[in-house]
Order: C-alpha cells, then sequence, then structure tokens
C-alpha cells in the first residue's frame, strides 16, 4: 500500500515518513482515519456553493490562463467581490506563490478611481485564491466586440482615464505588463478600471517563465517584452498605443496564424495607419497613436502623464470634419448624441455609436446630396453626452 503525500500528492511506500518529492511529513498507512479524504485543488467553482466558508458562487465571469474568475458573495462583509482561482500548475510552484504574494503588497498601495482594487492572496486546502474588487460592467475586449468601432471622444475617454490609473501605478513603481483590453472593465456609469497589477510578473518564476522569456499578450506587446528584455512604464505606453488602436478600427494593430507570428510584429512591422480604417479618426490621434508603438522606447510618450496632455490637447482641438478645400458645399448637418431611454440606462455606448455610424453613413452620400458637410456638437472635453466620472463602482 502506497502513501500519498497531502501537499504535493506525491505516491511514497507506505513505510515512509516523509515525502520523496516534497519533504513534506507523512501520515503512515496506519494512522490514516479511513473517512479521511485528502482534497484536491479545485479549479471550477458551480453556482450557489460556498467556497472557503466565506465566499458564495453567484456566477463565473470567465476563464483564463491564470484561472477562472468568479463573482461572490462575502459573507462576512455582505458584498459582492471578485474572486480568482489560480490553476493548480500555478499555485503548486512555491515560487510563483511567493512571487505573487510580494506583487500584491505593492498592488494593493495602488488607490484610484480608475484601478481596481486587489485585495489578497489566500489559500483554502491546496487551493490558491486571489480577491479584489468586483466591477458591474463589462471589459473592454467584450464592448469592442460587441459594437467594433468605438466613437472617437469615447475611445479617447477611456484612453486619459486608464492614463490616470497608470500615472498612480508608475508613480510607486509599478508596472503592469500585461495591459490589454481584456484587462480593462467598463462600469455601468463609463468608468475605466484597469485590472490585474502585479499579476504578469508574478509569472517570471522557474517553471512558469525564464530569462528571456515574453510576458505579456501577444497582440498588445511591446517590442522589449517579445525579445525578453526589462520593461518600464515605457511598455505599458505601447500596450496602451495597441489598445487605442483597437478601439478606434475594430481591429488590433498586427494578426498572424500563431502567436509568435503576431509577436514578431509587434517587434519588425509599423502598424498601419489607424485612418486606413476609421477615416474619421483625427490625423492629430493616429499620430499620437503610432507614437505609442514606436519600436524605440525612446521615441515613445515617456510617462502616462505625457501622453494624457496630449489627450487633453486633441480633445479640445474637437473632432470637427472639416470639408475639404474646393468644395461646394453649402450646409451642415449637427450629429447631436442620442439619448439613452432605456429603463436601466445600460445603453449609452449603444447611442454613441448609433450616432458616429449615422455620420459614417451620411459621408458616403453621393449624387444630390454632396453638398452637405459633417460636424459633431459635444463637450468641451470632445466626449459627445457623456457624463463627469467620479469614482469607481462596485456591483450590486
Amino acid at each position: 500500500m502506497s502513501v500519498k503525500c497531502s501537499k504535493c500528492y506525491h505516491e511514497n511506500p507506505d513505510d515512509t515518513r516523509f515525502c520523496g518529492n516534497c519533504a513534506a511529513p507523512l501520515k503512515l498507512a496506519k494512522e490514516i482515519n479511513v473517512t479521511e479524504t485528502i482534497e484536491t485543488p479545485k479549479e471550477e467553482l458551480t453556482t450557489g456553493s460556498t467556497f472557503a466558508d466565506r465566499y458564495q458562487i453567484i456566477e463565473e465571469l470567465g476563464r483564463g490562463g491564470m484561472g477562472n474568475v468568479y463573482k461572490v458573495l462575502d459573507i462576512e462583509l455582505k458584498e459582492s467581490t471578485a474572486l480568482k482561482l489560480l490553476k493548480s500548475e500555478i499555485a503548486a510552484d512555491e515560487k510563483t506563490i511567493e512571487r505573487f504574494r510580494n506583487e500584491l503588497k505593492l498592488a494593493r498601495k495602488i488607490s484610484h478611481k480608475n484601478v481596481c482594487r486587489m485585495y489578497d492572496l489566500s489559500k483554502k486546502g491546496n487551493t490558491y485564491y486571489i480577491t479584489m474588487e468586483y466591477v458591474a460592467g463589462e471589459d473592454l475586449k467584450s464592448l469592442i466586440k460587441k459594437i467594433g468601432q468605438l466613437p472617437v471622444a469615447k475611445a479617447i475617454s477611456i484612453t486619459k482615464q486608464v492614463c490616470e490609473g497608470l500615472a498612480e501605478a508608475h508613480k510607486l513603481g509599478i508596472v503592469h505588463r500585461d495591459l490589454k483590453p481584456q484587462n480593462i472593465m467598463i462600469d455601468r456609469e463609463g468608468n475605466a478600471l484597469i485590472m490585474d497589477f502585479g499579476i504578469a510578473r508574478s509569472l517570471e518564476s522557474k517553471g512558469i517563465t525564464g530569462a528571456g522569456v515574453m510576458i505579456g499578450t501577444p497582440e498588445y506587446m511591446s517590442p522589449e517584452q517579445v525579445e525578453g528584455k526589462e520593461t518600464d512604464q515605457r511598455s505599458d505606453i505601447y500596450s496602451l498605443g495597441a489598445i487605442l488602436y483597437e478601439m478606434v478600427t475594430g481591429r488590433a494593430p498586427f494578426a498572424g496564424d500563431t502567436t509568435l507570428s503576431i509577436a514578431m510584429k509587434h517587434k519588425n512591422e509599423t502598424p498601419i495607419n489607424p485612418k486606413e480604417f476609421n477615416p474619421l479618426v483625427p490625423e492629430n490621434l493616429s499620430q499620437l497613436i503610432l507614437r505609442c508603438m514606436e519600436k524605440d522606447e525612446e521615441r515613445r510618450f515617456q510617462d502616462a502623464k505625457e501622453l494624457f496632455s496630449e489627450l487633453i490637447k486633441i480633445g479640445e482641438e474637437g473632432t470637427e470634419i472639416k470639408k475639404p478645400s474646393g468644395s461646394k458645399w453649402k450646409s451642415s448637418i449637427a450629429v447631436l448624441p442620442f439619448a439613452d431611454l432605456s429603463p436601466e440606462k445600460d445603453q449609452e455606448y449603444f447611442c454613441d455609436g448609433l450616432s458616429e455610424e449615422l455620420i459614417n453613413a451620411l459621408t458616403k452620400i453621393k449624387g444630390r446630396r454632396t453638398d452637405l458637410g459633417l460636424f459633431i456638437q459635444g463637450r468641451e472635453d470632445g466626449c459627445p453626452g457623456d457624463r463627469q466620472k467620479t469614482g469607481c463602482g462596485n456591483g450590486p
């Protein structure tokens, strides 16, 4: 009869007192109660069940490379929380867990309305999990998939909010390293919140990655990340530029058949000007995006504050579509924001998208209607119908 280690599940001879794999003390076969079972790591939780005697599972929010994420009710605090259950192969590496713990200590110091708060790394049995702020809304990637190209003003607004969150993190010396649309939540009020600070860097331990190995997501990875070099805040600037590119064009800057081919394009190829995919993108915004995505870090915006300042300037200049020189146009049509009259007031993005789609359609009218000019009336910051944003919203 063999004895299974309760820590690493290695099979050991029944007369062994210490595990031959991890050296943990073993219970001899005669000492094990017949009713005792060894708890195995859980990687999925069912709706309605309670985890760690504290978290009632409400629904699964998503699945990723790190593990599954759930919306849970914290029974002790009587509030909704997000819980990420780590995959067993990640949780089994003690160096990775220790790195997680150290990085989360730093990430918890970030207190900003545009950053999702990280709470704690805990363990139940042999299962590690992370708790964090729950944000009612959807991630930016889902939003782009749903409506395609975002209105330019809305894309600028989201980018400005992400810049503010990054600026606070960078001030504390914390670099995200895996910034992507999936890690940006848009709550029901339109606020953008950055998620998963401290996660990517935690994977740099032996057994998960090693020196010279890429850290990040290929579609948004900076050239220095592709080469496995040390990164700083300018790597986050590159990734944010790639995200802004996708917001205004509806597509990532580079595509390929494999993750490696996409990553190598970030290293070697210049992205196509966003205006070629969306003529409504102002030239100054196109140039801003391309500067964010410069291969040489020295040629990018050097920090989030500098990028934020340039976005402010673009917003102040507005998003007027000017008629070409020599045009015989004599009049213009004002496309104003559509009001969200839905019962739940959760269709703001659809309303903004409808305005821009209407503008797109009108610009294609030929024949008798070519005498029409177009402009958008909006607020001073260039974001039509948008509310002032304050703080971040927890789910109900």
